[in-house]
Order: C-alpha cells, then sequence, then structure tokens
C-alpha cells in the first residue's frame, strides 16, 4: 500500500513546532500496520527533526548552537535577497534535514519514549510550510 498526504504547518518564526501528533494521526487514518513513513519539507529554509520531546531546553540549545554556528547577517554571506536571516536558514536546513524517514510499526510512527518529529522554522518570520507526507507498507 502506497498513499501520499500533504500536510501545511504555520509558524510563527524560528523555532521548533511539534508535529508528532499530526503526523501519527495520519499514519493511523492512512491503515498502514508495518511500513515506513517518509516526511519532506518542501522549503529551503525548514527541516525536519527528530528530537527530545520532554524537555524543551534541549531544542532552545539547538537553537542557540546553530546561531552561533550560523549567525544572521555573517558577512560570508553575499545572498540575503530576503533579509539577514535568508541565507543563514538555507545553511541551517542543509546542515539539519529536509526528511526524516520513521518505521510504522503496530500502525503508528516507532518514535522511541523521548522522541518527538519537530518542523524546525529557520527564518524569523511566519511562514506556511508545506510537507510531503508518504507512507509506504502493509
Amino acid at each position: 500500500m502506497l498513499k501520499q498526504h500533504n500536510l501545511v504547518i504555520p509558524t510563527r518564526g524560528r523555532g521548533t513546532y511539534d508535529i508528532t501528533t499530526k503526523v501519527q494521526a495520519l499514519v493511523a487514518e492512512g491503515g498502514v500496520r508495518t511500513g515506513l513513513c517518509h516526511l519532506f519539507v518542501q522549503h529551503t529554509s525548514a527541516s525536519l527533526v527528530l528530537c527530545e520531546n520532554a524537555d524543551p531546553q534541549v531544542r532552545q540549545d539547538l537553537e542557540a548552537f546553530m546561531a552561533r554556528l550560523v549567525p544572521d547577517g555573517d558577512p560570508l554571506f553575499g545572498h540575503a535577497a530576503e533579509g539577514p536571516d535568508d541565507m543563514p536558514a538555507h545553511v541551517r536546513s542543509i546542515l539539519s534535514k529536509m526528511e526524516l524517514c520513521l518505521p510504522i510499526s503496530a500502525g503508528r510512527c516507532a518514535l522511541g519514549t523521548w522522541q518527538g518529529i519537530f518542523l524546525w522554522e529557520h527564518r524569523t518570520h511566519p511562514h506556511q510550510r508545506r510537507l510531503a507526507v508518504t507512507l509506504h507498507g502493509t
């Protein structure tokens, strides 16, 4: 069985957005009991991460690390068509991931106890982020 869905995730700007419940609902509705759930964010300035879901400080620390590694307005970058966060957002998304592939077991994404699925918005302004969710299995 192969099914594909689209998710639209509104963001308020830079940060992580827990999409675990939305993805798990699509998997449950899709009827796949055993297989794979492939997630792909259709943007070049946002990414997907599988991360600690219990302590939000972990995601705040990741954001602080990324801000140090790829600061907004860095003179290294010439591409700034949409502002000082434009090129850093592209670099951040490449350094993280634009896709995730998760196992489906017993009709759910087989996540660990402290794992959650997050959209990571790298731009400072709000956006509507589109995700393709592909379910494959039996």
